[in-house]
């Protein structure tokens, strides 16, 4: 049966190779109207595939312009790659809704592609004009600050120099950014092939009311055939045309749209979030690093609109935020805006932690009413660390009587030990100095000098090794050291805060340094005056 099974996933394997595509199709546009043009991009990576994609099954439909191949070789991952792409132009015999077929190259096949083919706007000028500009916008009105897209076409049926120039876009209290780079393709007017450039632009409206964006000027040279070169140093001719002038109701925030929170009209707001590591899938402990990454997406906004997400304010985490990231995605749509903020978060005690619901309140500009998008509350569960014992800075030391009275007991002890410890010493002073035996570990001195050097060479991660082998020969905690010394405290959350995020090469161990040697007395181990007088330094500078 073993050889069976092995030819049987050998089979399956050698299917699953087969049926997976290796030949890519995409358009570059999926609305379109008619009489305009589009490309259609083939690319193989199949370098045992000879010959050109069969187009025959794209007749039906389409008017094949022309096709180019490109060849290209490129590295990913150290390995070099050979791709082949066929840019194709096509021309759509019909409106309505079209499907590009799967196309074939040898045992390959590409992709079906749905593409929308309105019909043609009549007022459109003829082609008397040479050249003419057109501006439409995607809506008639808009709340203030929400997303509307500006279309500018500049058609030519003459060619043109490459000197051509577009004014740039006018609108008094509106702010307007670029959607991506200029695209060209082809359509044809009243039987005449025009040339087409087109931009598109995203306005953001910042006041309600009416918007008026100025004619847009188009200035190129064309081609002359007659060879006339009075006009330029090209041999053309110096055309220029105008569009008109567009308005845009501007709406205000409705009524109902919250007071205290941000204005957001957006067609689709989005929020998920990601572990590092999962919380669900292993167990988490006090002092271990979580990585929370929150994402908001909104289409039909900018970046720069969204607001900072809820901070992770929680009782029993500290938490050690990252600059939040911002993006922005085109799509034949507009914009989509995403904003990621990622924080470390480090339990500091256990049992249950529960985070609260993160909540963002929105408009929805598509169907006209107010929204909200949220991250569900959850319960984080922590376990005890053995590894710290009790140790950890970030630790409570009220928390409770059954976690520290091991130390308190040793605390006592200690005490006891260092009071018979005088004793003797008294006793002793009048007897001959005898040589000591040596330690079996490193001494306190010894430990102390490791830490100060740790402090000194700014390394967090030495320093925090350092500290807690200082920390185990201490008559208390780190933590209850850090309780009752403020500067403790504040210098152990900046050395938290360079173990647990990213901004820990700019970590300066100073402040920690100096607060080690300011930490009081412990007034619990305080002698009386009269017999501390005598005791030497227990470490002298």
């Amino acid at each position: 049966m073993k050889p069976l099974a092995v030819c049987l996933l050998s089979l399956l394997w050698t299917a699953l190779a087969q049926a997976e595509p290796t030949l890519q199709a995409s358009v570059d546009r999926t609305r379109v109207e008619a009489g305009e043009t589009l490309e259609l991009i083939l690319e193989s990576q199949d370098v045992t595939q000879f010959g050109k994609p069969d187009l025959s099954s794209l007749e039906a439909d389409f008017d094949v312009r022309g096709t180019r191949q490109l060849n290209s070789l490129h590295t990913l991952d150290g390995e070099t790659r050979a791709s082949t792409r066929w840019i194709i132009t096509l021309l759509p015999r019909r409106s309505g809704s079209l499907v590009i077929p799967a196309l074939q190259l040898g045992q390959s096949h590409s992709q079906a592609i749905e593409l929308q083919v309105l019909q043609a706007d009549a007022s459109r000028p003829g082609n008397a004009a040479q050249v003419f500009v057109e501006t439409t916008l995607d809506a008639s009105e808009v709340y203030v600050q929400a997303q509307a897209v500006l279309t500018v076409r500049v058609y030519h049926s003459v060619p043109l120099y490459d000197d051509s120039h577009l004014s740039t876009v006018q609108a008094d209290d509106a702010r307007v950014e670029a959607l991506g780079e200029s695209r060209t393709y082809e359509k044809d007017i009243n039987g005449v092939r025009h040339g087409v450039i087109e931009t598109r632009y995203a306005v953001y409206p910042q006041h309600s009311g009416l918007l008026q964006v100025a004619p847009l000027t188009f200035d190129a040279t064309a081609v002359d055939d007659g060879g006339n070169a009075a006009t330029s140093g090209h041999g053309g001719r110096a055309v220029q045309a105008s569009s008109s002038a567009l308005a845009l109701t501007v709406k205000p925030i409705p009524a109902n749209y919250p007071k205290d929170v941000p204005w957001l009209p957006a067609r689709s707001v989005s929020i998920e979030e990601r572990w590092s590591p999962d919380p669900t899938q292993q167990p988490t402990q006090i002092g271990d690093s979580l990585t929370r990454n929150v994402v908001l997406r909104a289409e039909g906004l900018s970046s720069n609109q969204l607001p900072p997400l809820p901070a992770t304010e929680v009782d029993g985490l500290r938490r050690y935020p990252d600059q939040p990231v911002l993006g922005n995605q085109l799509s034949e749509r507009g914009m989509t805006a995403s904003r990621e903020e990622r924080e470390a978060l480090v339990p500091t005690r256990s049992g249950a932690i529960d985070l609260p619901t993160v909540d963002v309140t929105w408009w929805n500009t598509r169907e006209d009413h107010l929204e909200h998008s949220s991250l569900p509350a959850r319960s984080l569960l922590v376990q005890d660390n053995p590894a710290l014992d009790g140790d950890s800075p970030g630790s409570d030391p009220r928390a409770g009587t059954g976690v520290l009275w091991p130390w308190q007991l040793a605390t006592v002890l200690l005490g006891a030990s260092t009071v018979a410890g005088f004793a003797l010493w008294w006793r002793a002073r009048s007897r001959p100095a005898v040589l000591r035996v040596a330690q079996a570990g490193p001494s306190p001195r010894t430990l102390l000098d490791d830490l100060k050097r740790a402090c000194q060479a700014n390394d967090p991660h030495g320093t925090r090794q350092a500290l807690d082998a200082w920390a185990r020969q201490q008559p208390e905690t780190l933590a209850d050291m850090a309780a009752r010394f403020v500067p403790l405290s504040e210098a152990l959350d900046s050395l938290n805060g360079a173990l647990y995020s990213e901004t820990g090469q700019y970590w300066q161990g100073t402040e920690l340094w100096r607060a080690i040697g300011d930490i009081p007395a412990l007034e619990a181990m305080q002698l009386p005056a009269a017999e501390s007088a005598g005791l030497p330094p227990l470490y002298p500078k």
